[in-house]
């Protein structure tokens, strides 16, 4: 597992709805964190994991995609202990929760106040392990 930096404020954002993605960049970036992405395909989703090696304080994720469903994604993070924060509306709440006990789920839409105290849990999550 890589080391992780507390400073960081990398939050990957996989989301393949453009304006439903500048919105949530736009939340994540009020939130006081830098987004990585956004990743509209699972491919350019691993891509980004590649290339910061899961050095993420967290990341926000759709779960269905252009090509797929983010699940190869969400399990590469989840590994590397990033908190991971489902926004979708096509999720089964009780199933991302059994796959990923520590995920933290948010419909979609959610209003940008609870999305953004939401992440700020994750990256808090992700700090103080």
């Amino acid at each position: 597992m890589p080391v992780t930096d507390p400073a960081n404020t990398d939050v990957l954002l996989v989301e393949d709805e453009l304006f439903i993605a500048l919105d949530l960049q736009e939340t994540i970036e009020g939130a006081g964190f830098h987004v990585v992405g956004p990743c509209a395909t699972v491919v350019e989703a691993e891509a980004a994991i590649e290339t910061h090696a899961g050095r993420f304080a967290a990341a926000v994720l759709d779960v269905r995609l252009a090509d797929g469903t983010v699940f190869p994604a969400a399990d590469r993070l989840h590994a590397a202990g990033v908190p991971l924060l489902f926004h979708s509306g096509h999720a089964d709440d009780a199933a991302l929760r059994q796959r990923y006990p520590s995920a933290t789920v948010c419909p979609k839409p959610s209003a940008p106040d609870a999305l953004a105290a939401a992440l700020r849990g994750c990256a808090a999550r992700r700090r103080a392990a």
